[in-house]
């Protein structure tokens, strides 16, 4: 289990990279082929794909890092069951906190986010 545990926690650091990077090859890394990504976004329910998701995170220029911005990233709590798991996290993005729930598999020993579902808690 805790070899599990710290694979998810690698790629929650990868998916959380790829956001403070804009790195789209990390997106790529963190999240399956088919992901989703969804949430309310200024009242309005909002659905991505990983390949959206990953071209929108590469548009951030300059990336968060760069512009020197405060990394934040908690793992508030992990769930495995098998092959497959959850991971809440909380993460500052583009000035907004977000909650997220990473819904995980793992595939060829390795874990990747299926689908994320985030609530934006308020301002960072």
């Amino acid at each position: 289990m805790s070899d599990d545990k710290n694979g998810i926690e690698q790629t929650v650091q990868i998916y959380f990279d790829s956001m403070y990077e804009s790195d789209l090859e990390k997106v790529n890394q963190a999240f399956h082929p088919n992901a989703m990504i969804s949430g309310s976004l200024n009242g309005n329910f909002s659905e991505m794909t990983r390949e959206d998701f990953g071209k929108f995170v590469a548009s951030q220029q300059p990336s968060p890092k760069a512009k020197e911005e405060t990394a934040r990233l908690e793992i508030v709590g992990i769930d495995i069951a098998g092959e497959t798991a959850v991971a809440r996290v909380r993460d500052d993005y583009l000035g907004r906190t977000y909650l997220d729930t990473l819904s995980m598999i793992k595939q060829d020993s390795r874990w990747v986010i299926y689908n994320k579902l985030y609530h934006i808690e308020g301002k960072a």
